[in-house]
């Protein structure tokens, strides 16, 4: 063990004194036939067996991480660690750290982010029993094949633990998952930050722990990333079904305004407010991605959007009132009508089609002009003023 290593392979901990030994002791072998300069961390997260006392006897630097969880480890030991090039893998025996080079050689050739790939459409291999039968054909190909279409990132294997990356890419993506995760926001987060990416094929071995179980949980897990997806995709999440929403409310009222029949099924005025209800709800859901874009950018999860960051809060508040006055216009001209009747009954079918879409614009106009001063608050950017005092001398 070095001083100054260049690389840190880093290893999650929690009761693993059954493969701990071996995975450590793979590590080692594989950093000295590749004449690699590196060290092994083990970041414990509070075991209880002779996990520590064992990777600590085999050379491994012994990191305690307080924080609970599967990410909380991993960045406690990979804060803690000194390599240039960082390899983080778990230590149930599951995946051959001697497959170590295989990362090192990807990084070193420009590459910030270097994936393991345990699946076959990626070169790798399953060994059997290694990997649950939900996990391997519905779960880990889902999610991977969801990481590809919403942020266009190259990877089969999400999931897989094993990878490597540069110092420089962790710091600039600033992880925050303490659980299972974490791993799916450090690919996220790579693709969202333009990382440059690659993968590697790896075996996949059964699990060598005895003592017990894995600590995946494979919906709660599940779940977990799916929502990770969610957060850190607004256009997915709030944008599409806006519009999609939008769309529909627009082909309702194309539809109910002129009182369309089709195959007898004649379009009126419940097709309107229902239509109305879809715009109400879209414009809400794409206003959410708004603040969802600006307040992920300010809080440093993904990159600015330029046009967002230029978005006008007065132009916005303009448009808002546009749609105020004309929605206020519309319900004016029934309501003189009602009066110019001495506020008798009036023609429901006729009216109606001047009232609903005339409070659903004042709606979404009201929407907009709130939803304009959101936006000015999260575009306040705090700002850090640099202050010096000059002592009065006597």
């Amino acid at each position: 063990m070095n001083q100054h290593p260049e690389i840190s392979i880093v290893m999650p901990c929690l009761n693993e004194e059954d493969t701990i030994g071996i995975c450590v002791e793979k590590a080692m072998t594989a950093m000295k036939d590749a004449n690699l300069n590196g060290e092994v961390v083990v970041a414990d997260n509070g075991s209880t067996d002779r996990s520590v006392e064992i990777a600590k006897s085999l050379g491994a630097v012994i990191v305690p991480v307080r924080d609970r969880g599967y990410g909380a480890a991993l960045m406690g030991g990979i804060e803690a660690s000194h390599g240039n090039f960082l390899i983080m893998g778990d230590c149930d025996d599951s995946y051959d750290f001697l497959e170590i080079p295989k990362f090192i050689n990807e990084l070193k050739n420009g590459f910030d982010l270097v994936q393991g790939c345990r699946l076959p459409r990626g070169g790798g291999q399953v060994l059997p029993k290694a990997m649950p039968f939900l996990h391997r054909w519905f779960g880990n190909p889902l999610l991977s094949w969801l990481v590809r279409r919403m942020f266009r990132i190259p990877i089969h294997d999400v999931y897989c633990g094993m990878r490597g990356f540069t110092r420089d890419l962790y710091n600039r993506l600033d992880l925050r998952s303490p659980g299972m995760e974490f791993a799916t926001e450090m690919i996220i987060k790579s693709g969202l930050y333009s990382a440059s990416m690659s993968q590697v094929p790896i075996t996949l071995h059964p699990d060598g722990r005895k003592q017990h179980g894995p600590h995946l949980r494979t919906f709660r897990d599940g779940w977990r990333t799916l929502r990770l997806f969610l957060i850190f995709s607004p256009r997915w999440s709030f944008f599409r079904p806006g519009v999609t929403l939008l769309a529909l409310a627009a082909s309702g009222y194309l539809l109910a305004l002129p009182q369309f029949q089709i195959a007898n099924v004649t379009f009126d005025i419940h097709t309107l407010l229902v239509s109305s209800l879809l715009g109400i709800v879209g414009w809400q859901a794409i206003l959410l991605a708004v603040f969802a874009k600006l307040f992920a950018a300010r809080e440093k999860m993904m990159p600015p959007n330029p046009s967002l960051e230029n978005l006008s809060v007065e132009k916005l508040i303009g448009l808002g009132t546009i749609f105020v006055m004309i929605g206020a216009a519309m319900i004016a001209g029934i309501a003189l009508n009602w009066w110019s009747s001495n506020f008798g009954r009036l023609n429901y079918p006729e009216t109606m089609r001047w009232v609903i879409p005339g409070v659903t614009l004042a709606a979404i106009g009201f929407q907009t002009m709130m939803a304009a001063l959101m936006v000015g608050a999260l575009k306040m950017h705090p700002q850090r003023v640099n202050q010096s005092s000059n002592s009065d001398t006597n």
